[in-house]
Protein backbone atom coordinates (compact mmCIF):
# COMPACT_ATOMS: atom_id res chain seq x y z
CA UNK A 1 0.00 0.00 0.00
CA UNK A 2 1.34 3.46 -0.87
CA UNK A 3 2.02 6.01 1.83
CA UNK A 4 -0.70 8.23 0.27
CA UNK A 5 -3.33 5.47 0.49
CA UNK A 6 -2.28 4.63 4.06
CA UNK A 7 -2.67 8.26 5.12
CA UNK A 8 -6.04 8.50 3.36
CA UNK A 9 -7.21 5.37 5.15
CA UNK A 10 -6.23 6.77 8.53
CA UNK A 11 -8.02 10.03 7.69
CA UNK A 12 -11.21 8.16 6.77
CA UNK A 13 -11.04 6.12 9.97
CA UNK A 14 -10.60 9.27 12.07
CA UNK A 15 -13.54 10.87 10.25
CA UNK A 16 -15.74 7.85 10.95
CA UNK A 17 -14.80 8.00 14.65
CA UNK A 18 -15.71 11.69 14.79
CA UNK A 19 -19.02 11.05 13.04
CA UNK A 20 -19.79 8.18 15.42
CA UNK A 21 -19.01 10.35 18.45
CA UNK A 22 -21.08 13.22 17.07
CA UNK A 23 -24.00 10.87 16.44
CA UNK A 24 -23.71 9.54 19.99
CA UNK A 25 -23.78 13.07 21.38
CA UNK A 26 -26.76 14.09 19.27
CA UNK A 27 -28.65 10.91 20.18
CA UNK A 28 -28.14 11.33 23.92
CA UNK A 29 -31.57 11.60 25.47
CA UNK A 30 -32.08 14.54 27.78
CA UNK A 31 -33.32 13.60 31.25
CA UNK A 32 -36.35 15.68 32.20
CA UNK A 33 -37.76 13.78 35.17
CA UNK A 34 -34.78 13.76 37.54
CA UNK A 35 -35.51 13.46 41.23
CA UNK A 36 -33.14 15.06 43.79
CA UNK A 37 -29.94 13.10 43.24
CA UNK A 38 -26.55 12.93 44.94
CA UNK A 39 -23.32 11.56 43.48
CA UNK A 40 -20.82 11.21 46.32
CA UNK A 41 -17.28 10.98 44.94
CA UNK A 42 -14.27 10.11 47.05
CA UNK A 43 -10.78 11.05 45.84
CA UNK A 44 -8.73 9.09 48.35
CA UNK A 45 -5.85 11.09 49.83
CA UNK A 46 -6.79 14.40 48.13
CA UNK A 47 -5.26 16.85 50.58
CA UNK A 48 -7.20 20.10 50.87
CA UNK A 49 -4.43 22.27 49.41
CA UNK A 50 -3.97 20.17 46.25
CA UNK A 51 -6.75 22.11 44.54
CA UNK A 52 -4.85 25.40 44.76
CA UNK A 53 -1.36 23.93 44.39
CA UNK A 54 -1.95 21.65 41.41
CA UNK A 55 -4.82 23.61 39.80
CA UNK A 56 -6.74 20.70 38.23
CA UNK A 57 -9.05 22.43 35.72
CA UNK A 58 -12.27 20.44 36.11
CA UNK A 59 -12.19 20.33 39.91
CA UNK A 60 -11.34 24.03 40.00
CA UNK A 61 -14.27 24.81 37.72
CA UNK A 62 -16.69 22.70 39.78
CA UNK A 63 -15.50 24.41 42.97
CA UNK A 64 -15.75 27.90 41.48
CA UNK A 65 -19.24 27.26 40.12
CA UNK A 66 -20.43 25.62 43.33
CA UNK A 67 -19.20 25.29 46.88
CA UNK A 68 -15.89 24.42 48.44
CA UNK A 69 -14.78 24.26 52.06
CA UNK A 70 -11.50 25.82 53.13
CA UNK A 71 -10.93 22.27 54.26
CA UNK A 72 -12.87 19.41 55.78
CA UNK A 73 -11.75 18.03 59.14
CA UNK A 74 -11.21 14.25 58.99
CA UNK A 75 -11.97 12.03 61.95
CA UNK A 76 -9.29 10.42 64.08
CA UNK A 77 -7.56 8.23 63.13
CA UNK A 78 -6.98 9.77 59.70
CA UNK A 79 -7.16 6.44 57.92
CA UNK A 80 -9.07 5.28 54.84
CA UNK A 81 -11.70 2.87 56.14
CA UNK A 82 -12.68 4.82 59.29
CA UNK A 83 -13.13 8.11 57.45
CA UNK A 84 -14.99 6.81 54.44
CA UNK A 85 -17.47 5.11 56.70
CA UNK A 86 -17.75 8.23 58.87
CA UNK A 87 -18.66 10.26 55.78
CA UNK A 88 -21.28 7.65 54.89
CA UNK A 89 -22.84 7.37 58.37
CA UNK A 90 -22.20 10.68 60.13
CA UNK A 91 -20.73 8.72 63.05
CA UNK A 92 -17.25 9.03 64.49
CA UNK A 93 -15.16 5.84 64.08
CA UNK A 94 -15.53 5.00 67.77
CA UNK A 95 -19.30 4.92 67.27
CA UNK A 96 -19.60 3.05 63.96
CA UNK A 97 -16.94 0.51 64.94
CA UNK A 98 -14.42 0.79 62.10
CA UNK A 99 -11.90 2.30 64.50
CA UNK A 100 -8.88 1.73 62.26
CA UNK A 101 -7.98 -0.01 59.02
CA UNK A 102 -7.32 -2.99 61.30
CA UNK A 103 -9.96 -3.79 63.92
CA UNK A 104 -10.07 -6.48 66.60
CA UNK A 105 -13.41 -8.00 67.60
CA UNK A 106 -15.21 -11.36 67.50
CA UNK A 107 -11.85 -12.90 68.46
CA UNK A 108 -10.47 -12.07 65.02
CA UNK A 109 -8.89 -9.16 63.16
CA UNK A 110 -10.62 -7.21 60.41
CA UNK A 111 -8.25 -5.86 57.75
CA UNK A 112 -8.83 -4.24 54.37
CA UNK A 113 -7.35 -7.29 52.63
CA UNK A 114 -9.58 -9.87 54.36
CA UNK A 115 -12.42 -9.68 51.88
CA UNK A 116 -14.63 -12.14 53.75
CA UNK A 117 -14.62 -9.80 56.75
CA UNK A 118 -15.01 -6.62 54.66
CA UNK A 119 -18.21 -8.20 53.27
CA UNK A 120 -19.48 -9.31 56.68
CA UNK A 121 -22.11 -6.90 58.08
CA UNK A 122 -21.19 -7.66 61.69
CA UNK A 123 -18.36 -5.11 61.53
CA UNK A 124 -20.36 -2.19 60.18
CA UNK A 125 -22.29 -0.19 62.78
CA UNK A 126 -24.53 2.76 62.15
CA UNK A 127 -26.60 3.35 59.03
CA UNK A 128 -24.80 4.48 55.86
CA UNK A 129 -26.51 6.84 53.46
CA UNK A 130 -27.20 4.13 50.87
CA UNK A 131 -29.11 2.11 53.46
CA UNK A 132 -31.01 5.18 54.68
CA UNK A 133 -32.06 5.92 51.09
CA UNK A 134 -33.21 2.39 50.32
CA UNK A 135 -35.10 2.04 53.61
CA UNK A 136 -37.06 5.17 52.64
CA UNK A 137 -37.97 4.05 49.13
CA UNK A 138 -35.07 5.36 47.05
CA UNK A 139 -32.48 3.41 45.05
CA UNK A 140 -28.75 3.45 45.80
CA UNK A 141 -25.91 2.53 43.46
CA UNK A 142 -22.19 2.28 44.16
CA UNK A 143 -19.19 1.97 41.92
CA UNK A 144 -16.92 1.40 44.91
CA UNK A 145 -17.08 2.92 48.39
CA UNK A 146 -16.01 1.61 51.77
CA UNK A 147 -18.84 -0.39 53.35
CA UNK A 148 -20.89 -1.01 50.20
CA UNK A 149 -19.77 -4.63 49.85
CA UNK A 150 -21.61 -5.72 53.01
CA UNK A 151 -25.40 -6.16 53.29
CA UNK A 152 -25.74 -3.77 56.22
CA UNK A 153 -29.09 -4.20 57.98
CA UNK A 154 -29.62 -7.01 55.43
CA UNK A 155 -30.06 -4.43 52.69
CA UNK A 156 -28.28 -4.88 49.38
CA UNK A 157 -27.77 -1.87 47.16
CA UNK A 158 -29.79 -1.59 43.96
CA UNK A 159 -26.49 -1.95 42.12
CA UNK A 160 -22.90 -2.21 43.36
CA UNK A 161 -19.59 -3.82 42.57
CA UNK A 162 -16.92 -5.39 44.75
CA UNK A 163 -13.80 -3.26 44.81
CA UNK A 164 -11.19 -3.88 42.13
CA UNK A 165 -8.55 -1.19 41.76
CA UNK A 166 -7.72 -2.31 38.22
CA UNK A 167 -11.06 -1.14 36.85
CA UNK A 168 -10.29 1.94 34.68
CA UNK A 169 -11.60 5.22 36.04
CA UNK A 170 -13.38 6.06 32.79
CA UNK A 171 -15.33 2.82 33.02
CA UNK A 172 -16.43 3.70 36.54
CA UNK A 173 -17.69 7.09 35.34
CA UNK A 174 -19.45 5.69 32.28
CA UNK A 175 -21.26 3.05 34.32
CA UNK A 176 -22.52 5.67 36.76
CA UNK A 177 -23.75 7.83 33.88
CA UNK A 178 -25.50 4.82 32.35
CA UNK A 179 -27.46 4.31 35.56
CA UNK A 180 -28.89 7.80 35.19
CA UNK A 181 -30.18 6.87 31.71
CA UNK A 182 -32.59 4.39 33.28
CA UNK A 183 -36.30 5.19 33.48
CA UNK A 184 -37.25 7.02 36.64
CA UNK A 185 -38.64 3.89 38.31
CA UNK A 186 -35.25 2.18 38.02
CA UNK A 187 -32.90 5.10 38.51
CA UNK A 188 -30.77 5.58 41.65
CA UNK A 189 -30.89 8.86 43.54
CA UNK A 190 -27.90 8.06 45.78
CA UNK A 191 -24.68 7.08 43.98
CA UNK A 192 -21.12 6.63 45.24
CA UNK A 193 -17.91 6.64 43.23
CA UNK A 194 -14.29 6.16 44.33
CA UNK A 195 -10.82 6.91 42.94
CA UNK A 196 -7.58 5.75 44.60
CA UNK A 197 -4.95 7.30 42.30
CA UNK A 198 -4.06 10.34 44.39
CA UNK A 199 -3.59 8.32 47.59
CA UNK A 200 -1.47 5.74 45.75
CA UNK A 201 0.84 8.40 44.34
CA UNK A 202 0.98 10.30 47.63
CA UNK A 203 2.15 7.21 49.49
CA UNK A 204 4.72 6.24 46.88
CA UNK A 205 6.20 9.65 46.11
CA UNK A 206 5.00 12.04 48.84
CA UNK A 207 2.51 14.91 48.77
CA UNK A 208 4.94 17.37 47.16
CA UNK A 209 5.93 15.16 44.24
CA UNK A 210 5.25 15.83 40.59
CA UNK A 211 3.87 12.30 40.33
CA UNK A 212 1.17 13.24 42.85
CA UNK A 213 0.26 16.30 40.78
CA UNK A 214 -0.17 14.11 37.72
CA UNK A 215 -2.34 11.69 39.70
CA UNK A 216 -4.59 14.61 40.68
CA UNK A 217 -4.83 15.62 37.03
CA UNK A 218 -5.66 12.05 35.99
CA UNK A 219 -8.59 11.95 38.39
CA UNK A 220 -9.52 15.46 37.29
CA UNK A 221 -9.98 14.13 33.75
CA UNK A 222 -12.48 11.60 35.12
CA UNK A 223 -14.36 14.37 36.94
CA UNK A 224 -14.47 16.30 33.65
CA UNK A 225 -15.81 13.20 31.91
CA UNK A 226 -18.55 12.88 34.52
CA UNK A 227 -19.57 16.53 34.35
CA UNK A 228 -19.57 16.43 30.54
CA UNK A 229 -21.77 13.34 30.64
CA UNK A 230 -24.21 15.08 32.98
CA UNK A 231 -24.26 18.09 30.65
CA UNK A 232 -25.07 15.91 27.64
CA UNK A 233 -28.06 14.65 29.58
CA UNK A 234 -29.10 18.19 30.51
CA UNK A 235 -28.73 17.57 34.25
CA UNK A 236 -25.30 19.02 35.09
CA UNK A 237 -26.91 21.84 37.06
CA UNK A 238 -29.40 19.53 38.77
CA UNK A 239 -27.41 16.56 39.98
CA UNK A 240 -25.71 17.31 43.29
CA UNK A 241 -22.10 16.20 42.94
CA UNK A 242 -20.29 16.06 46.29
CA UNK A 243 -16.53 15.49 46.05
CA UNK A 244 -14.72 14.56 49.25
CA UNK A 245 -11.52 12.99 50.44
CA UNK A 246 -11.01 10.84 53.48
CA UNK A 247 -7.80 12.52 54.70
CA UNK A 248 -4.70 14.37 53.57
CA UNK A 249 -1.10 13.23 53.28
CA UNK A 250 2.13 14.06 55.14
CA UNK A 251 5.68 13.81 53.88
CA UNK A 252 7.67 11.15 55.73
CA UNK A 253 11.20 9.85 55.89
CA UNK A 254 11.07 6.07 56.30
CA UNK A 255 14.17 6.24 58.51
CA UNK A 256 12.23 8.18 61.16
CA UNK A 257 10.95 5.36 63.34
CA UNK A 258 10.37 4.61 67.03
CA UNK A 259 10.83 0.94 67.99
CA UNK A 260 8.47 -0.20 70.73
CA UNK A 261 10.26 -3.51 71.22
CA UNK A 262 13.21 -1.52 72.60
CA UNK A 263 11.00 -0.47 75.51
CA UNK A 264 8.67 -3.30 76.56
CA UNK A 265 8.36 -7.07 76.25
CA UNK A 266 5.80 -7.95 73.59
CA UNK A 267 5.00 -11.14 75.53
CA UNK A 268 3.09 -8.85 77.90
CA UNK A 269 0.54 -8.10 75.15
CA UNK A 270 -2.23 -10.33 73.84
CA UNK A 271 -1.89 -8.64 70.46
CA UNK A 272 -0.59 -5.50 68.81
CA UNK A 273 -2.09 -4.05 65.62
CA UNK A 274 0.23 -1.89 63.56
CA UNK A 275 -0.24 0.64 60.80
CA UNK A 276 2.85 2.76 61.43
CA UNK A 277 1.00 5.92 62.39
CA UNK A 278 -1.37 4.19 64.83
CA UNK A 279 -0.49 1.32 67.14
CA UNK A 280 -3.21 -0.56 69.05
CA UNK A 281 -1.95 -2.47 72.09
CA UNK A 282 -4.09 -5.08 73.82
CA UNK A 283 -2.22 -5.96 77.05
CA UNK A 284 -2.51 -9.28 78.84
CA UNK A 285 -4.46 -9.15 82.11
CA UNK A 286 -2.58 -7.14 84.72
CA UNK A 287 0.02 -5.81 82.27
CA UNK A 288 -1.59 -2.56 81.09
CA UNK A 289 -0.02 -0.28 83.69
CA UNK A 290 3.48 -1.74 83.35
CA UNK A 291 3.41 -1.47 79.54
CA UNK A 292 2.12 2.07 79.64
CA UNK A 293 4.73 3.23 82.17
CA UNK A 294 7.49 2.11 79.80
CA UNK A 295 6.18 3.90 76.69
CA UNK A 296 4.28 6.94 77.95
CA UNK A 297 7.20 9.36 77.54
CA UNK A 298 8.81 8.14 74.32
CA UNK A 299 9.90 10.75 71.77
CA UNK A 300 8.07 11.05 68.43
CA UNK A 301 5.02 9.11 69.60
CA UNK A 302 2.17 9.87 72.00
CA UNK A 303 0.63 6.94 73.86
CA UNK A 304 -2.62 7.09 75.83
CA UNK A 305 -4.62 4.77 77.96
CA UNK A 306 -8.04 4.57 76.37
CA UNK A 307 -9.74 6.61 79.12
CA UNK A 308 -7.19 9.42 78.66
CA UNK A 309 -7.49 9.89 74.90
CA UNK A 310 -8.27 13.60 74.34
CA UNK A 311 -11.97 14.34 74.10
CA UNK A 312 -11.45 16.36 70.90
CA UNK A 313 -10.59 13.12 69.08
CA UNK A 314 -14.02 11.55 69.85
CA UNK A 315 -12.29 8.20 70.19
CA UNK A 316 -12.14 7.01 73.78
CA UNK A 317 -15.69 5.69 74.11
CA UNK A 318 -15.53 3.08 71.34
CA UNK A 319 -15.80 -0.50 72.51
CA UNK A 320 -13.33 -1.65 69.85
CA UNK A 321 -10.69 0.96 70.74
CA UNK A 322 -7.66 -0.78 72.26
CA UNK A 323 -6.71 -0.25 75.94
CA UNK A 324 -3.53 1.57 74.81
CA UNK A 325 -3.33 3.71 71.68
CA UNK A 326 -0.09 5.17 70.32
CA UNK A 327 -0.16 7.99 67.76
CA UNK A 328 3.03 8.76 65.86
CA UNK A 329 4.41 12.26 65.45
CA UNK A 330 3.86 13.69 61.97
CA UNK A 331 6.49 12.35 59.58
CA UNK A 332 7.39 9.44 61.87
CA UNK A 333 6.27 5.85 62.24
CA UNK A 334 6.12 3.51 65.23
CA UNK A 335 7.12 -0.09 64.67
CA UNK A 336 9.17 -3.04 65.82
CA UNK A 337 12.50 -4.18 64.41
CA UNK A 338 11.24 -7.18 62.45
CA UNK A 339 8.36 -5.33 60.88
CA UNK A 340 10.61 -2.42 59.98
CA UNK A 341 13.35 -4.64 58.52
CA UNK A 342 10.79 -6.47 56.37
CA UNK A 343 9.43 -3.14 55.17
CA UNK A 344 12.89 -1.78 54.28
CA UNK A 345 13.53 -4.76 52.00
CA UNK A 346 10.70 -3.46 49.81
CA UNK A 347 11.94 0.15 49.72
CA UNK A 348 14.09 0.93 46.69
CA UNK A 349 15.50 4.20 48.04
CA UNK A 350 15.17 4.91 51.78
CA UNK A 351 16.16 8.54 51.22
CA UNK A 352 13.20 9.21 48.90
CA UNK A 353 10.39 11.11 50.61
CA UNK A 354 7.19 9.15 50.85
CA UNK A 355 3.73 9.92 52.14
CA UNK A 356 1.61 8.72 55.05
CA UNK A 357 -1.60 9.54 56.90
CA UNK A 358 -3.17 8.42 60.14
CA UNK A 359 -1.75 11.24 62.24
CA UNK A 360 -3.57 13.71 64.51
CA UNK A 361 -6.55 15.15 62.62
CA UNK A 362 -5.68 18.68 63.77
CA UNK A 363 -2.60 18.74 61.53
CA UNK A 364 -2.72 20.81 58.35
CA UNK A 365 -1.30 17.91 56.36
CA UNK A 366 -4.29 15.73 57.28
CA UNK A 367 -6.95 18.17 56.05
CA UNK A 368 -9.45 16.72 53.61
CA UNK A 369 -11.20 18.16 50.56
CA UNK A 370 -14.87 19.10 50.17
CA UNK A 371 -16.34 20.42 46.90
CA UNK A 372 -20.02 20.42 45.92
CA UNK A 373 -22.01 21.47 42.87
CA UNK A 374 -25.65 21.21 41.87
CA UNK A 375 -29.16 22.48 42.40
CA UNK A 376 -28.98 22.30 46.20
CA UNK A 377 -25.80 24.37 46.52
CA UNK A 378 -24.91 28.03 46.29
CA UNK A 379 -22.56 29.27 43.57
CA UNK A 380 -19.08 30.57 44.24
CA UNK A 381 -19.36 29.95 47.99
CA UNK A 382 -16.43 29.11 50.27
CA UNK A 383 -17.41 27.54 53.56
CA UNK A 384 -15.54 27.51 56.84
CA UNK A 385 -13.98 24.16 57.83
CA UNK A 386 -16.33 21.55 59.26
CA UNK A 387 -15.98 17.95 60.49
CA UNK A 388 -16.70 15.15 58.03
CA UNK A 389 -19.46 13.75 60.27
CA UNK A 390 -21.68 16.52 58.83
CA UNK A 391 -21.73 15.17 55.27
CA UNK A 392 -24.33 12.50 56.09
CA UNK A 393 -26.85 15.03 57.39
CA UNK A 394 -26.19 17.20 54.32
CA UNK A 395 -26.95 14.33 51.93
CA UNK A 396 -30.10 13.40 53.84
CA UNK A 397 -31.32 16.99 53.59
CA UNK A 398 -30.79 17.09 49.81
CA UNK A 399 -32.50 13.73 49.26
CA UNK A 400 -35.40 14.47 51.60
CA UNK A 401 -34.48 11.62 53.95
CA UNK A 402 -34.96 11.31 57.69
CA UNK A 403 -31.43 10.83 59.07
CA UNK A 404 -30.53 7.89 61.27
CA UNK A 405 -28.92 8.78 64.64
CA UNK A 406 -25.51 10.33 63.97
CA UNK A 407 -22.85 12.69 65.34
CA UNK A 408 -23.17 15.35 62.64
CA UNK A 409 -24.89 18.71 62.52
CA UNK A 410 -26.78 20.17 59.57
CA UNK A 411 -26.43 23.62 61.15
CA UNK A 412 -22.66 23.63 60.53
CA UNK A 413 -23.12 23.11 56.78
CA UNK A 414 -26.52 24.72 56.13
CA UNK A 415 -24.88 27.94 54.91
CA UNK A 416 -23.67 26.25 51.71
CA UNK A 417 -27.21 25.31 50.66
CA UNK A 418 -29.39 27.57 48.59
Amino acid sequence: MSKHRYSLGRWRFALLLCLFFAASVLSQTKIKDLKPTVILISIDGMRSDYLDRFKPPALTRVANEGVRAKWMIPSFPTKTFPNHYTIATGLYPAHHGIVENNVFDFDTVFTMSKREEVRNPRWWGGEPIWVTAQKQGQLSGSYFFVGTEAPIERINLWKSRYYNGRVPNNMRVDKVLSWLDNPISNRPTMITLYFSDVDDAGHEFGPDAEETKYAVWDVDASIDRLMSGLKLRGIDKQVNVIIVSDHGMASVDVRNVTFLDDHFDFDDAERILWTGEIVQIFPKPGKEDSIFEKIKGLPHVTCWKKADIPERLHYRDGKRVAPIICSSQEGWSTSNHKRYDDWMKEVDDPTQPRGAHGYDNALGSMRATFIAHGSAFKKGFVSEPFPNVDVYELMCKILGLKPAPNDGSLDRVRSMLR
